[in-house]
């Protein structure tokens, strides 16, 4: 049938050209419409034997694509209701044997305990992006149970994320990547109270920083970066921030409130060209290094293990497999967090 022919070729059209799932299916829509309409109208004419089919069978096949929408609709909503935004109730104070039994590999380790185990239960993060970095940032941070995460992201899956954003799967293409996110967090580690917000963070969310312990920023450009390190600053938080191209990524930790650089300090001004991975490219595997590295640094910041990141940098170069720590320092006349 023609009418059938036309609209997988509209399909196969859609995926190659990447159009938005809802541009392509505005464009199906018309066609049914379309068909639908010529044989309610003109039954025996030739256009209509030509398209093919008739009203019944057009009807059909419209029942059961809308039968699908219902239940992806369906989904959707199951989703919202597994990560909920209301305040959730207070936990415990003591873990369960299950919890016990999860987190026992950071229980023997003497810098973490049982102490620094509860800290993480307790403790507030704030992340901010879920793509290539925060992929491995939040599933090792529900993995060893960060008990209260808030996760902003106004993007949606698609097909180019797949090949770096682990923590998505090609059925979810379309879905906004922070409610996605947030139910393979929950899946990987139920005794988490994880709150997806799919929108961006900007300098006025310095009051929803300043309800976090902590800030980790997986964010992509530079101006989205800037804004966020402004409002932590204002709020007095630490941002533990990441940054990735091609083959070299880098880690470090703003804290100018506890005597180290904000990130305007290093970088004061933007680059003449802000590239994103879209346009500079990036290895596939790097976004989960570098993750997994941010991932590291904030479980030892909110347990206090080890040595920190604040005034110092680490960088990682992946083609060659070599890495390096630079000092950094504070500006006293930066316009952000000093007197400039």
């Amino acid at each position: 049938m023609l009418g059938l022919w036309i609209i997988a070729l509209l399909l196969v059209f859609a995926r190659i050209t990447r159009l938005p799932a809802r541009v392509v299916w505005a464009m199906v829509g018309g066609v049914w419409l379309l068909m639908l309409a010529l044989q309610l109208a003109v039954p025996d004419s030739g256009a209509a034997r030509v398209m093919g089919g008739n009203a019944a069978g057009w009807l059909v096949l419209g029942g059961l694509v809308a039968l699908v929408f219902a239940y992806r609709a369906g989904l959707r909503r199951l989703r919202q209701r597994a990560t909920p935004e209301d305040t959730p109730a207070p936990q415990s104070e003591t873990m369960s044997e299950a919890e016990l039994d999860r987190y026992a590999r950071h229980l023997v380790l003497h810098e973490i305990g049982g102490a620094g185990q509860m800290r993480l239960r307790q403790a507030r993060v704030l992340v901010v992006g879920a793509g290539g970095l925060g992929s491995p940032i939040c599933l090792y941070l529900a993995a060893a149970g960060v008990g209260h995460v808030t996760l902003a992201d106004d993007d949606t899956v698609s097909l180019s994320n797949l090949q770096r954003q682990v923590i998505f799967r090609d059925d979810l293409r379309g879905e906004p990547k922070a409610y996605a996110a947030a139910e393979a967090m929950l899946r990987l580690n139920p005794h988490l109270d994880v709150t997806p917000l799919i929108r961006r963070i900007t300098e006025a969310d310095r009051d929803l920083i300043a309800e976090h312990d902590l800030v980790i920023d997986g964010t992509d450009s530079f101006a989205g970066r800037a804004a966020i390190n402004a409002a932590c600053v204002a709020a007095g938080v630490p941002l533990l921030s990441g940054a990735i191209g091609q083959w070299e990524g880098q880690v470090t930790l703003f804290d100018p409130a506890r005597g180290g650089p904000c990130m305007a300090c290093l970088f004061p001004t933007a680059p003449q060209r802000d590239a994103p991975c879209a346009e500079a490219g990036v290895v596939g595997a790097l976004p989960g290094v570098i993750g997994s590295m941010m991932a590291l640094e904030a479980i030892k910041h909110l347990t206090g293990a080890g040595q920190g990141l604040r005034g110092r940098m680490m960088i990682w170069d992946g083609l060659y497999g070599e890495s390096r720590m630079i000092g950094t320092v504070r500006n006293p006349d930066c316009p952000v967090c000093g007197q400039g």
